[in-house]
């Protein structure tokens, strides 16, 4: 008789399915708070093996593939998207909480080593994978309606630019607007680290910045540059009722030629001894004083 028995205790067997199921449960609630950004996300040389070996697929012009349970979620609720197919496993599709049957696209069930020789071992996919096209070019001047605007000079990381996303959608921003040479495209990575707000706010990729401001100062926007080196600080440089917030990429900052064009340069006054900020931190500190502004 095992010791267990003896004891009066639970056997081992329904301590193990006991520790599973609590497994279970932190690891979900462990997911929903990176999908929130509450929690990092483990880099990937601790999570898989194997990356030297994959290539990535030859991608079409407009192929997307989406993936994790948040941003495939937000994409087949956009009714802008033209999805493909849903890749997912077993496990996933019980997550995502979405009937196969009513989404309109054939549903492939997977396992997650399919969903790796795509995407990349070193992808956190959990287990699902979206197929769709491009979302529609939007033009500038559809946006002759938003009070708030954020632009990005060269901005390249697709990590800082999906956390940009973020809180533009928490300010109601009309916009993110950057270039096409030297900003990430849309991709699952952007979408990923973007957690839903991809879908929710119009990416706009111009061909000249400094032409697009000239339009958006035609448009009636006050157009302000976020520069270390600035003559004034930001709360006191606002004017009029439309504004647009420039940044500039993660090492140099701001272009020449971008400084010229804008209407006018502001920093960020910070009384401690670091005096800059990740660019993802600057946009939101920079629209929630642009929000202010705008209530006064």
């Amino acid at each position: 008789m095992s010791k267990d028995k003896k004891s009066g205790g639970t056997p081992a067997t329904d301590k193990s399915a006991k520790d599973t199921h609590y497994a279970t449960l932190r690891r979900a609630h462990r997911d929903a708070k990176r999908e929130r950004g509450e929690i990092p996300t483990p880099a990937p040389q601790k999570r898989k093996r194997g990356a030297d070996d994959w290539k990535p697929p030859a991608l079409a012009p407009d192929q997307v593939f989406l993936y994790g349970l948040h941003t495939v979620r937000a994409a087949l609720e956009n009714p802008e998207r033209k999805n493909v197919k849903l890749s997912i496993t077993q496990n996933a599709l019980a997550r995502l909480e979405v009937d196969p049957d009513v989404i309109g696209i054939p549903v492939e069930m997977v396992s997650p080593q399919d969903i790796d020789k795509v995407l990349g071992p070193e992808a956190i996919h959990q287990g699902v994978m979206l197929e769709t096209r491009a979302l529609p070019v939007r033009r500038l001047e559809a946006l002759k309606d938003s009070p708030l605007l954020l632009v990005l000079d060269q901005v390249t990381d697709p990590h800082n630019v999906g956390a940009i996303m973020r809180s533009a959608v928490a300010f109601n921003v009309g916009a993110v607007i950057t270039t096409q040479r030297h900003s990430p495209t849309e991709s699952g990575v952007l979408a990923k680290s973007a957690s839903g707000a991809l879908e929710l706010i119009p990416y706009i990729q111009i061909t000249n910045l400094s032409d697009a401001l000239g339009e958006l100062h035609k448009l009636g926007f006050f157009t302000i540059g976020l520069d270390s080196e600035g003559p004034a600080p930001l709360e006191g440089t606002f004017s009029g009722g439309r504004i647009a917030l420039v940044l500039g990429s993660e090492g140099k900052g701001l272009r020449q030629k971008t400084r010229e064009t804008v209407s006018a340069l502001a920093r960020l006054d910070m009384p401690g001894a670091i005096k800059s900020l990740n660019v993802s931190n600057a946009a939101a500190i920079a629209l929630y004083a642009a929000r202010l502004h705008l209530k006064a």
